[in-house]
């Protein structure tokens, strides 16, 4: 019998054995690396080597495993041009960086940020882009592509064609926030859904799709019910005794949702605790202790930031909801109350426990800047030009501000201008 005609069972095994090996590489290399990414959005440190990235355009959330870094002394950041020295980093113009996102890394003193770059020409993707940051103004570039990544589909997705004031898509705003907490990774923005706020949860590691609530809401400014504009800014604590989510929405308003009534397939009726003021919308929102008990500092884009205790949320949530309108425009606020800080950000996080970073635009010269701030006291002295500052000045006998001010221009780079420390 020649070898043409031997049946062909006899070669099959190997055949199929072969194609087995084969598909068994590929889903190794599926999870090694994850789907390809064609976005780099919102994000979130789950711990100090793993950041999840929300990836709007692929439909995808990546979880990138980060190289280990050696713990370091908190070093306030002084950046007064990180959009120059990224764009430097990139070989491109900082004119063609979009800023998206940025979390400083636990433990490591080191700030991400998550940015696209423009092409430079009318229909050429932006390229997302992930870097790092450190104090010294040195800038890495992490590879999403060569990084080890697991990636899972974020499902319901807006319609590709669905737009937003024409030019926004309203797919970019699938994820608007993320936070993970004991085990999950809970994910706002906006789904296909009639209602289209949305709150995704999902097991991590992931393990499958996320169970999808929809949410709604009374938005005091208003005067309705509201179920499509989404969550833009939340973090997760204790409320009596229960694990809740404290939201805060655009132009407004603050909710709370027990972390309990998030099942697939629910649907969601936030209590309103609290309206901060028309025209405006959440920029950031952190969580932190520093040592008067837990706060919540909401950052916004158009007006001061708010400071609220959480136990006064909680006060406010044990409560009946808002259900009345604000009395606009003479009392822009209603129900729990907050303290006026005087801080606008483009992006902010818990740096340490002694200092936040953020992201923010200097407006004369454009350039983006990384700072931190002192929690506590929540500005940059440099940023002002009074009394204290010229080199007349003596400080009375007694004054409460010079060590506060000497601290502050120590913090900020001017430690030759700081006062000299009292005996």
């Amino acid at each position: 019998m020649s070898p043409q005609s031997l049946p062909l069972p006899v070669r099959r095994p190997r055949a199929r054995a072969l194609r087995c090996t084969v598909l068994a590489l590929a889903l190794h290399a599926a999870q090694a690396f994850g789907a390809p990414v064609e976005s780099a959005g919102k994000m979130t440190f789950v711990d100090e080597n793993t950041v999840v990235i929300a990836d709007w355009r692929a439909g995808q959330l990546h979880t990138l495993t980060l190289p280990p870094v050696t713990s370091r002394t908190p070093t306030p950041f002084n950046l007064k041009d990180v959009s120059g020295a990224i764009a430097t980093a990139l070989h491109t113009r900082p004119e063609r960086l979009r800023f998206e996102d940025m979390a400083v890394r636990p433990g490591s003193e080191v700030a991400y940020i998550t940015l696209s770059v423009d092409g430079g020409t009318a229909g050429t993707p932006h390229k997302p882009v992930l870097v790092s940051v450190d104090a010294a103004g040195k800038v890495g570039r992490v590879d999403m592509e060569r990084s080890k990544r697991e990636s899972v589909a974020i499902g319901n997705l807006p319609a590709a064609d669905k737009k937003l004031w024409r030019d926004t898509q309203a797919a970019s705003l699938t994820v608007t926030d993320m936070k993970f907490h004991d085990g999950k990774l809970y994910v706002a923005g906006l789904s296909n859904a009639t209602f289209a706020s949305t709150l995704r949860v999902f097991d991590f590691p992931f393990k499958g799709g996320a169970a999808v609530s929809s949410v709604e809401m009374y938005h005091p400014v208003h005067n309705q019910l509201e179920t499509r504009a989404p969550i833009r800014k939340m973090v997760i604590t204790n409320l009596n005794g229960e694990p809740t989510l404290v939201a805060a929405f655009t132009c407004s308003p603050l909710v709370t949702i027990p972390l309990k009534d998030l099942k697939d397939g629910a649907h969601i009726a936030a209590k309103t605790v609290a309206e901060f003021g028309w025209g405006s919308a959440p920029a950031g929102m952190v969580m932190f202790d520093a040592g008067q008990g837990p706060m919540v500092l909401l950052t916004h884009s158009h007006k001061s930031a708010d400071l609220v205790s959480v136990a006064d949320i909680a006060d406010a949530s044990a409560k009946p909801g808002l259900s009345t309108p604000i009395k606009w425009p003479a009392e822009p606020t209603l129900g729990l109350k907050s303290t006026y800080i005087p801080m606008r950000v483009a992006q902010i996080d818990n740096q340490d426990a002694t200092f936040f970073a953020a992201l923010r635009r200097n407006e004369a010269s454009g350039a983006m800047e990384l700072v931190s701030m002192r929690k506590g006291l929540f500005l940059r002295l440099s940023d002002f030009v009074n009394e204290y500052d010229f080199a007349d000045f003596k400080y009375p006998e007694n004054d409460q501000w010079s060590g506060v001010h000497r601290t502050l221009r120590i913090d900020e780079g001017y430690a030759d201008l700081a006062p000299p420390a009292k005996p």
